[in-house]
C-alpha cells in the first residue's frame, strides 16, 4: 500500500476521494481502500496520474469493486487441484491450538497426523514460544 504521503499527495490532487474528518480525526473508508487499489493497478499497467483522475472521476463505487476485483483474482487463486483423500475430493484437516492465535494444521492423511506426533510437535512449539 501506498504511505501516507502518497495518500495525502493522491487527495490533493483528485485522484482519491477527500476523508471524512480532517486531521487526526481524518476515516478512510472502503471506496478509498478501493480507489487506491485501483490507482496502483491502472499505475502499474502503464497509465499515467492524469488518466487515473478522470477514470476515478467517472467510475462508480460498483464499478471500481468489479474493475479491482478482475484485476486480483489471478493473483488470489486457490489452486483448483483439490486434495484427493480415498477418492473424495474434500481432504479433513486437524486444528491443534499451540497459543492464543496461533495454529498447527495437518491434513488427516499425513505422516504427522498420528496423536502422539502432534502432541510432540505442540508441545515442542509452545516450549519454543515460550507459551
Amino acid at each position: 500500500m501506498p504511505s501516507a504521503r502518497a495518500v495525502r499527495f493522491y487527495v490533493a490532487n483528485g485522484l482519491l476521494d477527500r476523508p471524512e474528518g480532517a486531521g487526526t480525526a481524518a476515516t478512510y473508508g472502503y471506496r478509498h481502500l478501493l480507489q487506491l487499489l485501483a490507482i496502483k493497478i491502472r499505475q502499474r499497467e502503464g497509465q499515467t496520474l492524469d488518466a487515473i483522475k478522470i477514470e476515478m472521476k467517472e467510475t462508480t463505487g460498483d464499478a471500481l469493486e468489479r474493475r479491482v476485483a478482475a484485476s486480483l483474482a489471478p493473483a488470489l487463486a486457490i489452486s483448483q487441484d483439490p486434495v484427493q483423500k480415498n477418492g473424495n475430493p474434500v481432504a479433513a484437516w486437524r486444528r491443534i491450538s499451540i497459543a492464543d492465535g496461533i495454529e498447527l494444521h495437518v491434513r488427516d492423511d499425513s505422516p504427522a497426523a498420528q496423536d502422539d506426533t502432534l502432541v510432540t510437535l505442540r508441545d515442542t512449539m509452545r516450549r519454543q514460544l515460550g507459551v
